[in-house]
């Protein structure tokens, strides 16, 4: 999953992108509101942190320019303005969550797993395919009861597909979904972390939980794995 981090403190960004990146999510980081919308323009988010008081534009104006040209991408705002009236400002110029700075890094990392969950709509933090089950806040994959180790970007890929579960998604969304913006790796690099998920997840001579899709891409369909 990939979030945009707005937050002009560089020291309180450079420390919140590191514990992101550390809890397998992949992070852009900016400082400022105009450079924010520019990063939105040209990638996709499953979720945008996003602080209020920032140079050039505000959190308040980035959230609402967003929304006015229809995009739903969430926000999460992430401020030391803790007054009721800021919150009902934020929460209804279009943010979906509302955190107040001090905060605890628990506390944020469930706030981004419910937001992104409400997003993919699913309702738990548990999503159960056939016999695989996904616990996101533990970043942990059970096989008919057996733990399976993945890398890091092969769980980042496989997240992505069991959250966006009966949805076929091209190798660019994954590669869009799970990498940071200006990521320039190998063409196959899809290719490969599926084949390499597939080997430790699927049943030797069974079907694969993830099919593909000639010519469109990959998907997990939640009833052919009932």
């Amino acid at each position: 999953m990939k979030i945009l981090l707005v937050e002009d403190e560089k020291d309180l960004n450079n420390i919140i992108t590191k514990y992101l990146k550390k809890n397998n999510y992949s992070v852009d980081s900016v400082f400022d509101g105009e450079e924010a919308l520019e990063f939105l323009t040209y990638s996709e988010y499953d979720l945008i942190v996003l602080d209020i008081m920032l140079p050039k534009m505000s959190g308040f104006e980035v959230v609402k320019k967003l929304r006015n040209i229809n995009n739903g991408t969430p926000v999460l705002m992430l401020t030391a303005r803790d007054s009721g009236e800021d919150k009902v400002k934020g929460l209804d110029s279009g943010a979906d969550d509302y955190l107040v700075k001090p905060f605890d890094f628990n506390e944020l990392l469930a706030r981004i797993r419910a937001v992104v969950r409400r997003k993919y709509g699913n309702i738990s933090n548990i999503i159960t395919i056939g016999d695989i089950e996904l616990d996101i806040s533990k970043k942990k994959i059970l096989k008919a009861g057996k733990e399976v180790e993945l890398t890091g970007k092969e769980y980042e890929v496989f997240e992505y597909l069991i959250q966006s579960k009966n949805r076929i998604l091209s190798r660019e969304q994954i590669k869009e979904h799970v990498w940071d913006y200006g990521y320039e790796g190998e063409s196959n690099i899809i290719d490969v972390l599926i084949k390499n998920i597939r080997k430790k997840i699927d049943t030797e001579n069974g079907k694969s939980v993830i099919q593909t899709k000639r010519g469109l891409g990959y998907v997990i369909k939640e009833d052919e794995n009932q």
